[in-house]
């Protein structure tokens, strides 16, 4: 009875089997020998692996601390903390100041109370908060837009729209410094993706011409306010070629609100041209909303469809009805309040006029919330920016690949909070530091040398 339950083996003999078994389901051949491994490549790009390597080798060589990831210890508004240091703060799209405003937060607790944190399930399923319906209605009223939708991310809108929109037939035509959003949201598409240069009427309807006739349909993207830069697209110029070829036009307006026109409306309040005349408005809830997630104001038609079948959608949890009213209280207190938008323009054009004259280069930006100070080398952006934050300055460097190396930078982002003092401290303090930098020596064959040890 026994030998028939262990199959007549022993129990050393059954010892052994079951070892051989449980070596072979774990990848090892017999007892007592390793299988040889399999070898994997590893995940993810290897230029930008090799890429972030050189960067982090750099700043080890030359003794700069990661600027990136640094923990904020409190509302990070005009003035933050980090590490128990109080510093100006120059890294925050808190545009308008309402990030932490009391009355904002006492609207996210009573969305809180009422709906709790989460809906748990995309709206389709988990249905519908009145907070969402009234944060969509707000925002087409700013666009004068038939409806809207809102998405849980604002990334994740540019994608899941774009690819949505469009598909293998089609062609997008977008500006070369268009956000990554829109970059994946045309490659996901599978439409034709031609990058036109920069805010180049020009070179869009060349590309219009060139590619009309291969084309179903042409959605044509453009941003409002350009965040690298600081610069804004002649958006009157652009709806008129998109009316002329026949094709959408696609606004992404996540630094425009807030920032552009008297009343912060956006690009289209700026330049004088009527919101109707722009096929599809996006933008997002994370930067002068304070909130977090993105939204697109267009047609009845249009945002039906993407409420019913946009993936991002559909398939994605709904906006967090706490989430949704911090976007629309600031939204209601933007538009009571204007005086917010217009020290926030007047605090951008101070740091840039005090920029340009202490010889900074800031690129094409216009003084609206963001001003660029082009350094030109990876490695003295680095530095600036690290003696800046040794100073009490927290500004962020721009390197090489997210930028050209000739065009590494710090990117300077202002706020209706900042003072005027804070202000001229800032630039007197940036300019200071990027001439300690120029007149430092760098032994840069020791750095190569060095550099090319952490690449083997």
């Amino acid at each position: 009875m026994n030998g028939d339950a262990n199959f007549g083996l022993s129990g050393e003999a059954r010892s052994a089997l079951l070892d051989r078994l449980i070596r072979r389901r774990a990848g090892k051949g017999e007892a007592g020998s390793a299988a040889r491994p399999i070898m994997r490549p590893p995940l993810g790009d290897a230029v930008v692996r090799s890429d972030l390597r050189r960067i982090r080798g750099a700043g080890q060589v030359l003794g700069i601390e990661n600027p990136f990831f640094r923990v904020h210890e409190g509302i990070a508004g005009a003035e933050t903390v980090i590490g128990g240091r109080g510093l100006i703060n120059l890294v925050s799209y808190n545009y308008i100041g309402l990030n932490g405003d009391p009355r904002v937060l006492e609207q996210v607790e009573a969305a809180m109370r009422r709906h709790g944190t989460s809906v748990s399930a995309s709206r389709l399923v988990s249905g519908e908060r009145p907070i969402h319906h009234q944060l969509e209605a707000a925002l087409a009223r700013v666009y004068e837009a038939e409806d809207c939708v809102a998405f849980v991310s604002g990334h994740a809108t540019n994608v899941t729209v774009i690819s949505h929109l469009v598909g293998a037939n089609d062609l997008i035509l977008h500006d070369v410094l268009a956000h990554n959003s829109i970059i994946q949201g045309a490659l996901l598409s599978g439409a034709r993706r031609v990058g036109f240069a920069h805010n180049d009427l020009h070179a869009l309807e060349q590309a219009l011409r060139a590619h009309k006739a291969q084309a179903a349909r042409i959605l044509i993207v453009i941003e409002g306010h350009y965040s690298m830069d600081g610069d804004v697209p002649d958006l009157a110029g652009v709806v008129a070629l998109a009316r002329q070829f026949g094709a959408y036009v696609m606004v992404d307006e996540a630094h425009s609100l807030g920032v552009l026109g008297s009343g912060g409306r956006g690009i289209a309040e700026h330049a004088g041209v009527s919101p109707r005349d722009v096929d599809i408005w996006m933008g997002t809830l994370s930067k002068t909303l304070c909130s977090c997630g993105g939204y697109i104001a267009a047609s009845n038609e249009i945002v039906d469809y993407l409420r019913c079948s946009a993936p991002g959608f559909v398939y994605s949890v709904g906006l967090a009805p706490p989430m949704a009213a911090a976007a629309l209280a600031c939204l209601q207190m933007m538009e009571a309040e204007p005086w917010r938008v217009a020290k926030l323009n007047e605090n951008a054009a101070l740091f840039l006029l005090l920029a340009k004259k202490a010889g900074i280069d800031t690129g094409g930006s216009i003084g609206a919330a963001i001003v660029p100070v082009i350094i030109g080398s990876s490695i003295k952006a680095a530095r600036v920016a690290d003696l800046l934050f040794q100073r009490g300055i927290n500004v962020q460097p721009i390197l090489y690949p997210a930028v050209p190396e000739r065009s590494a930078r710090l990117r300077v982002f202002l706020s209706s909070l900042h003072s005027e003092a804070q202000i001229r401290t800032a630039v007197a303090e940036i300019a200071q530091a990027v001439e300690e930098v120029d007149k430092m020596k760098i032994d840069l064959v020791r750095l190569a040398m060095e550099l090319e040890q952490l690449k083997k």
